[in-house]
């Protein structure tokens, strides 16, 4: 090897000190060494880049043993069962089955419009009391989140959404028995429980599955609701003309039992995020009653209740998180006026004279526009370039106020030409709503609480779902005209897409300033140069016409 040269290690030979070829020597290994380390470093970048999915495989599996050692519940993924790793594997079928949960609920209000005039001949009701039952199933659906979130603490995500298919089969089914509105309003209680527990916790058990594709998943999960419009509303056209009302209903509702099949392939991943939620309150709180007496007893019931409202309803996320506290309003003031039209638009189109078939018609071409724009949607917020941004809530709250101003088209006209404009310019913010509504929710939360998060939003919603259907069947049955209908939801979605992108706009010009203020504040806290006691100075004398004499360190 001669002078100078590199060996396959990396590691160049010491040089021969021989008189005038020190110098050279030491300028001809660094000019080797530095290319040679630098391809080195490429080399191992590529390697780190290209084992970053098994590295998450590995650590999952390592983190699953022993979760799965105190939760009986749990499965670990080890070498010898089926490994499950994040962001692909067994979440592919998890995604399938989402997908499918999400078809079979959330979709379902358009299916019960196109039964609304049937139940108002044979109960012989008002719109404001015919409105009650899609109203209380979606204010259910939604106002059910707190009791799901401690059912997935308690039993994980799919004894839940296993029981939630068997609560909306069996309240279909019970409702196709029944003989007056006020049964249908139990039933749909019931239907919208099971509907709460399916739709929450397939949400939930989504977000462990993918991590770095999360704005995909969704985004693809999303689809249910566009695959639901589609088919729903020809099988509710197809099943009430052959069988009428009640046979649709108890035929829905063996339809429903699927969730139970969607649920069973839905699998714990991961350390398990399901606590026994009588581990921290029973035994110690037994004896603190028998050792403080009755006051001790009820100040340990109390404290007992917030860390529920914690775990479960996350208030105090709701006061000390302004950016989930202002998603939380704005979604909750878009859901005022974002179902009441897919209540209301089939009654409308037939009470302007189209026939039924036409009006579902109508619905599914919706769901097409809908499930044509999703997975584009969901490709494009998966790019790279696109993740991690932080500008998903902009393109939501855009989002909402192109959907609040659709609503006018509606009401300008009833012609079928007006409203299919209508449903293809509705249904392309609708799936972008519901492409990014998870997604950005769960850039304002951290993953380990979004389940109690998604239920406060959720109850909170239930209120305006609750009001919004009633409220427009008061608006019909007072002025006559299912237009007004469409005119109030325009002016609550235009102005909650408004209150979204301004709020957001002045959150994060808040945040950049703060980082600039940081930043600020670290360059001009760093320490001066500081010079060693022994320095030793010497005096340079100046030249004419300049400075005076300054010291200058000479020696350390």
């Amino acid at each position: 090897m001669t002078e100078g040269q590199v060996d396959d290690q990396g590691h160049a030979p010491p040089p021969r000190h021989r008189h005038g070829d020190s110098t050279l020597a030491r300028s001809d290994v660094t000019q080797q060494q530095v290319p040679e380390e630098t391809r080195h470093t490429a080399e191992s970048r590529v390697q780190d880049s290209d084992s970053e999915d098994q590295n998450q495989q590995v650590d999952f599996e390592k983190q699953a043993e022993p979760a799965a050692a105190s939760h009986p519940g749990t499965t670990p993924a080890t070498h010898h069962s089926q490994p499950v790793a994040p962001d692909g594997g067994w979440g592919w079928i998890v995604l399938l089955a989402t997908i499918l949960v999400m078809a079979m609920t959330l979709a379902f209000p358009s299916c019960i419009a196109i039964f609304y005039t049937d139940l108002q001949t044979e109960f012989n009701t008002s719109n404001t009391e015919t409105s009650w039952v899609p109203a209380i199933m979606l204010a259910v659906q939604h106002a059910g989140g707190p009791l799901c979130s401690m059912l997935v603490e308690r039993w994980g995500c799919r004894v839940t959404v296993m029981l939630g298919g068997c609560l909306s089969g069996l309240g279909m089914a019970v409702a196709s028995f029944a003989r007056t509105i006020g049964e249908l309003y139990i039933t749909g209680v019931v239907t919208g429980l099971g509907f709460c527990f399916t739709f929450q916790a397939s949400v939930t058990i989504m977000g462990h599955y993918f991590v770095r594709r999360r704005a995909f998943a969704n985004a693809m999960s999303s689809t249910g609701t566009a695959l639901g419009l589609i088919t729903l509303p020809l099988i509710a056209n197809f099943l009430d003309g052959q069988f009428g009302w009640r046979g649709s209903f108890l035929v829905l509702g063996g339809m429903l039992l699927n969730c139970c099949v969607c649920g069973a392939v839905m699998r714990p991943v991961g350390p398990a995020i399901m606590h026994r939620l009588g581990s921290t309150a029973g035994t110690p709180n037994d004896r603190r009653r028998e050792q403080h007496g009755e006051t001790e007893g009820l100040r340990t019931a109390l404290l007992g209740f917030l860390a529920f409202l914690r775990r479960h309803m996350a208030f105090d996320l709701l006061v000390s998180n302004v950016r989930y506290r202002t998603y939380a309003i704005g979604v909750t003031w878009m859901m005022l006026g974002f179902i009441v039209p897919l209540v209301y638009v089939v009654p409308y189109a037939m009470d302007n004279n189209m026939s039924q078939s036409r009006a579902a018609l109508l619905m599914s071409i919706l769901g097409l526009v809908s499930i044509s724009v999703r997975p584009v949607a969901a490709m494009v917020f998966s790019l790279p370039r696109c993740r991690g941004t932080g500008r998903f809530v902009y393109v939501f709250a855009a989002a909402v106020l192109v959907n609040g101003l659709s609503n006018c088209i509606c009401a300008a006209s009833p012609s079928f030409e007006v409203l299919l404009l209508y449903m293809v310019i509705f249904g392309l913010s609708m799936s972008l709503i519901g492409t990014l509504l998870f997604t950005c929710m769960m850039e304002t939360v951290e993953m380990n609480r979004f389940h109690s998060a998604l239920g406060l939003m959720s109850m909170m919603e239930s209120v305006t779902l609750l009001i919004g259907p009633p409220l427009a069947g008061i608006l019909v049955d007072s002025t006559g005209q299912y237009s007004y209908i469409f005119y109030a939801c325009s002016i609550s979605g235009t102005l909650s897409g408004i209150f979204l992108m301004a709020s957001f706009y002045v959150l994060d010009s808040q945040r950049e300033q703060e980082e600039k203020t940081k930043k600020t504040s670290d360059i001009c806290q760093k320490p001066s140069v500081i010079l060693a006691p022994d320095c030793e100075y010497s005096n340079v004398p100046s030249r004419e016409g300049q400075l005076p004499d300054t010291d200058h360190v000479t020696d350390v």
